[in-house]
């Protein structure tokens, strides 16, 4: 990890996870376990509308907490729409200490990195049924309320949880933009790395 990302994971308080949201993050914990006791594939796919804000903070901070947790998974995001991953998300990992790399212009693919002989993590906009993602059994997880609602159907999920999050982009613009989209980013990893600290 790098230095700076490893101070943020260090502010991971997971007193200030509410019980009620612990209740909510249970029955991923409990699907992740289960795929771990039978020594099976943890594929898991983040849902969200545009893929483009939560459901990519959440496929990076998946695969890092599983990294850290030493539990070997396949994080996967999509939507159901194809926009592009907002550069907003991008600078908000930069700030975190992750190592980013861009191909392209439209749609661009970034990889990410936690450190500098880490894996790569790589991300891009698409639909949550894309070649790119796993076509194996996976967990759907519902990063935003608006996929969750309007997407009753996902062909291929093992599994459906909701894991839903605030939306940052209502702050684009202000000034309190990049303060928004580092408490998103880092309220998912917090919530992350709670939800892998369980896995025994």
């Amino acid at each position: 990890m790098s230095n700076k990302l490893n101070q943020i994971i260090e502010l991971f308080d997971f007193e200030q996870i509410t019980s009620d949201r612990k209740n909510q993050l249970a029955p991923i914990i409990e699907f992740i376990q289960a795929k771990k006791n039978k020594s099976e594939d943890i594929n898991l796919n983040f849902i969200c509308t545009h893929n483009s804000r939560r459901s990519q903070f959440s496929q990076v901070w998946a695969k890092v907490a599983s990294i850290y947790y030493e539990t070997p998974i396949t994080s996967y995001s999509g939507g159901v729409e194809v926009t592009e991953v907002n550069p907003r998300a991008i600078e908000s990992f930069i700030r975190f200490g992750f190592i980013v790399d861009k191909t392209g212009e439209s749609n661009p693919v970034y990889i990410i990195k936690h450190g500098e002989s880490s894996i790569d993590i790589e991300l891009f906009s698409k639909l949550f049924d894309d070649a790119y993602n796993a076509k194996k059994p996976f967990a759907a997880i519902m990063s935003c309320g608006h996929a969750d609602e309007n997407c009753p159907f996902i062909p291929d999920a093992e599994v459906r949880l909701p894991m839903r999050f605030n939306d940052p982009k209502k702050f684009d613009g202000s000034f309190l933009e990049s303060t928004m989209y580092d408490a998103r980013s880092f309220e998912i990893g917090q919530e992350m790395f709670y939800i892998f600290s369980k896995i025994s």
